[in-house]
């Protein structure tokens, strides 16, 4: 009993030097430095007829000032089946246009730039103007 209880008491005190051979010095990041991003809350855009377009995949992203926010991207989702819209994160709720179209802007660096046209039944972006030269 005695040789069982020292080992474990061994073992306890090897745990807790592991433990505290931690860094002391080594600071967590300011609140003011970080963005809160939660990764596992989808959020609702838009919805119409039966077709719901979600927030995904926040990420966060900083602009050339300095200053944070958060893009996100986005997934159709009809019934069962979720259609992730491939390399377009946004700042903002994409526009259903039709049954089978949104609009949706590309933003980088918390900045919006080109314009898609998404294909709902595929989650194929195309951007706007290449669309009207076809």
């Amino acid at each position: 009993m005695a040789v069982r209880c020292s080992l474990w008491h061994g073992a306890v005190g090897l745990v807790a030097v592991m433990v505290s051979g931690c860094r002391p010095d080594a600071q967590p990041p300011k609140v003011a430095d970080t963005v809160a991003v939660s990764h596992s809350a989808d959020s609702l855009a838009v919805s119409r007829g039966g077709v719901e377009v979600w927030f995904t995949l926040p990420r966060t992203s900083r602009a050339s000032d300095g200053k944070q926010c958060l893009e996100r991207g986005l997934e159709i989702r009809r019934g069962r089946t979720p259609i992730r819209v491939p390399l377009l994160y946004t700042g903002e709720s994409p526009i259903l246009l039709n049954d089978t179209t949104m609009r949706a802007v590309l933003w980088t660096h918390c900045q919006p730039l080109d314009t898609y046209l998404v294909d709902l039944r595929t989650g194929r972006p195309m951007r706007e103007r290449e669309r009207n030269r076809e």
